[in-house]
């Protein structure tokens, strides 16, 4: 029985999902952004972040451990020098899955997986959208006061004029 067990196999077997994470683990690590299926990517992220948050203590029994899973020395310093370096003030959620669309071939969901500090487009983005309007009834009303309080200073100067 597979009760609780929720992770997904990619139909593959252990050692070929394993080396398959590892290299897409490496790219990732090296690169800041892959294109991946969207399966994959969902993957990948329960097996990368854990390696993130690992980078932040920078000892030698934690270098070892990551190089466990990633195989691959230079993506370790990387990993250890740059990405620790960061998102050390992050709490977690280290990567972001942008949807692509479907692949022309097999219709398979396609995606953008990337570190989430290393975005710099969006990262400016957020940082210009600071203020935000309501939508609320009326429209406008700011635009309309001036015009409508000139009509209202002729108005008692007529009234007096009628007196």
């Amino acid at each position: 029985m597979r009760h609780r067990k929720k992770f997904n196999h990619l139909g593959r077997k252990v050692g070929h999902r394993k080396a398959m994470l590892a290299n897409m683990a490496t790219s990732l690590v090296m690169h800041k952004r892959i294109k991946t299926t969207v399966a994959k990517a969902k993957a990948l992220r329960v097996y990368v972040e854990p390696l993130i948050t690992k980078s932040k203590e920078d000892t030698t029994h934690s270098r070892r451990t990551v190089f466990g899973y990633l195989k691959n020395k230079e993506a370790v310093t990387e990993l250890f020098r740059e990405i620790s370096v960061k998102v050390a003030d992050r709490p977690g959620g280290y990567t972001r899955i942008l949807k692509t669309g479907n692949r022309l071939g097999d219709n398979a969901e396609m995606c953008i997986i990337e570190l989430v500090d290393y975005n710099e487009n969006m990262l400016t983005a957020t940082e210009e959208k600071t203020k935000k309007t309501r939508r609320r009834r009326g429209g406008k009303k700011n635009v309309e006061a001036p015009v409508a309080e000139a009509p209202a200073t002729e108005a008692p100067a007529a009234e007096k004029a009628e007196e």
